[in-house]
């Protein structure tokens, strides 16, 4: 699945993805006032090629519950009931604050080539701190291959994706300008970062499925 500013400091030294820095139980100890949350939001599409025709990728895309968690790896996975998922993207942190989202997706059945996939609440979890508002809609477009040779079905995925932060004081002393503009940058590197490995993953399974190898001209990431 497409796309700080301290004063001369690389972007690496803003981003994190490790465990290092404060744990997020800590951070949240130190909000006794619950001050009103930071909103982060990114509005992402990009496609995903299959070297197939629709309906072979319609079939493939309706069996979620045999490909999703295996897809995903090595993010962790959790089946909430028939269509729905508990999905932990990573770690992810800047200014020495770490999070590790967890958000609840629910694949609805696809109407008319058009698949949705929208934000659910996970039972007995509640997210330290942040809260995810997650709406996507993927569309099947069959299309002939280049040279004619045969067709391939183009998955275009658009994304809005609205976080809600609640900070810890330490992070509510730095200027307003200089959070939001880290935010939406590591808002949209985990889309990016996410969403390329998966589609990836995605185009090889579905290929494995079918017994084809992965063709050498499909766009990878």
């Amino acid at each position: 699945m497409q796309s700080p500013f301290i004063q001369n400091q690389p972007m690496e030294a803003m981003f994190c993805s490790a465990s290092t820095g404060r744990d997020v139980e800590d951070a949240v100890a130190e909000m006794p006032d619950r001050a009103e949350p930071m909103r982060f939001h990114g509005r992402f599409q990009d496609c995903m090629e299959m070297y197939a025709d629709a309906i072979a990728v319609q079939k493939y895309l309706d069996d979620h519950q045999e490909w999703f968690c295996r897809s995903a790896h090595p993010m962790k996975v959790e089946s909430l009931g028939s269509n729905s998922y508990a999905l932990s993207v990573g770690r992810y942190g800047a200014f020495g604050h770490e999070v590790e989202p967890k958000v609840g997706l629910e694949l609805l059945p696809q109407e008319q080539s058009v698949y949705r996939i929208k934000t659910v609440s996970i039972p007995d979890y509640v997210a330290p701190g942040y809260e995810v508002d997650f709406n996507a809609a993927l569309e099947l477009v069959e299309t002939e291959v280049d040279n004619g040779s045969g067709v391939m079905t183009k998955i275009q995925w658009q994304l809005d994706l609205i976080v809600d932060m609640h900070f810890p004081k330490f992070i509510r002393k730095l200027p307003k300008k200089v959070i939001q503009t880290t935010g939406d940058k590591l808002l949209a590197q985990i889309v990016r970062q996410v969403s390329h490995r998966l589609t990836r993953k995605v185009q090889q399974d579905f290929c494995q499925s079918l017994g084809v190898p992965f063709p050498k001209k499909c766009k990878k990431w």
